[in-house]
């Protein structure tokens, strides 16, 4: 039998409840969903970061959660380079003084999309990965993988030691229009909070 053979076999009145009830279930379940599901925001975390002892010095592994805004995004495809940051620095407590800083690292990486190719490129330096997607392009960039950030000597034997991390997108290195719109909209600050752990090496 069809449903609709059904709801016409029942007492009208009966029908009518039957529909409210689905009706309200519907209801239910979207705003259960609304509420437990909601949307990734923009933005950038720090996933995790560690520092591991080489037999040349530190090296560094970081992974970030990027989310980007579709304006962002947009603005790759339409030909806008954007250039992120890696800062780290390592801290060196001092009772007497402001906390030393021995270790000061940064490394920039640099986003940008060829539209006759239809390629995506992530680069460092005069290193560069072509890509053709713009979700391959975002996977790559929030893992930092044995980055050497210090020699074995930057680290004091038996002296507590905090390491900070972040990302940011340099809107400094931004074309100048873009600059101001930074200025004016959220969309255009895409950055981090530190992420700081202790190390006693």
């Amino acid at each position: 039998m069809s449903a609709a053979h059904f709801l016409s076999s029942l007492p009208r009145s009966t029908a009518k409840v039957s529909w409210g009830a689905q009706l309200l279930r519907a209801l239910a379940a979207v705003l259960l969903f609304s509420f437990a599901a909601p949307s990734m925001a923009e933005g950038i975390s720090v996933k995790s970061a560690t520092l591991e002892a080489i037999e040349d010095g530190w090296q560094l592994d970081a992974e970030f959660d990027i989310q980007f805004s579709p304006r962002l995004e947009e603005a790759v495809n339409r030909g806008v380079p954007l250039y992120f940051v890696v800062e780290f620095e390592l801290l060196r407590p001092r009772w007497y003084w402001f906390d030393e800083k021995p270790v000061q690292f940064s490394q920039t990486y640099k986003i940008s999309y060829t539209p006759l190719l239809r390629q995506y490129r992530l680069s460092v330096g005069n290193v560069y990965q072509n890509f053709t997607r713009f979700e391959e392009v975002t996977r790559v960039l929030a893992r930092v993988r044995g980055v050497h950030i210090a020699d074995r000597g930057a680290f004091k034997k038996d002296v507590p030691h905090q390491a900070g991390i972040r990302m940011r997108l340099d809107t400094a290195q931004l074309p100048k229009p873009f600059q101001l719109n930074a200025i004016a909209s959220r969309d255009w600050t895409l950055a981090s909070d530190w992420h700081r752990w202790s190390i006693m090496p």
